[in-house]
């Protein structure tokens, strides 16, 4: 059964090495021949979570900007995928805002099951990605459904586009596909 793939790839920059992982985990899960949409958070309007948690009781954020149509995409994937550059061995600002927006599934009869992570670094170490991988799992507990489900990490990438031939383009795609 064709499951509905969400992909929201965080990076600000054009042609950024974490998006072409997204982009390669997009055409795995479409080849597997799930329905898949890709967000990316280039020229969205994101405002911080202001803690007040008016989202529990009206399960919706009472900020205007563009996370609500996001966080409603998220609460109807079965599965998403998070593609994000690593900045000081971390998620970008921009996902760790997004995750906080997403406050108001956490008392929603969400879909989302299994979450991946996808990222890129100028750094070539495979310790590089943990913190970022940590802060996710720590969003992903506090949803008793969800599971991480997998990681693909591209390292010594750091100008938009070499990542052109990197193995991880290739593991994010295989990854992508084995989602049925």
């Amino acid at each position: 059964m064709a499951k509905n793939v969400l992909i929201i790839s965080t990076s600000l920059r054009s042609r950024s090495n974490s998006e072409a992982l997204a982009d390669a985990f997009l055409a795995g899960a479409k080849a597997a021949g799930n329905t898949v949409e890709k967000v990316t958070l280039q020229q969205k309007n994101l405002f911080f979570c202001k803690g007040c948690l008016a989202c529990q009781k009206q399960k919706t954020c009472v900020i205007q900007d563009d996370a609500g149509e996001i966080v409603e995409k998220m609460r109807k994937a079965d599965i998403i995928a998070f593609a994000t550059p690593i900045y000081y061995y971390e998620m970008s600002g921009q996902m760790k805002t997004l995750l906080d927006r997403a406050n108001s599934l956490y008392s929603s009869d969400y879909a989302f099951q299994d979450i991946y992570m996808l990222t890129a670094a100028a750094e070539d170490e495979s310790h590089v990605p943990e913190r970022a991988i940590s802060g996710l799992q720590g969003w992903i507990d506090c949803f008793e459904k969800a599971a991480l489900a997998g990681t693909v990490f591209a390292g010594g990438v750091n100008a938009p586009g070499t990542i052109d031939g990197h193995p991880a383009l290739e593991k994010a795609y295989t990854m992508g596909i084995t989602i049925q």
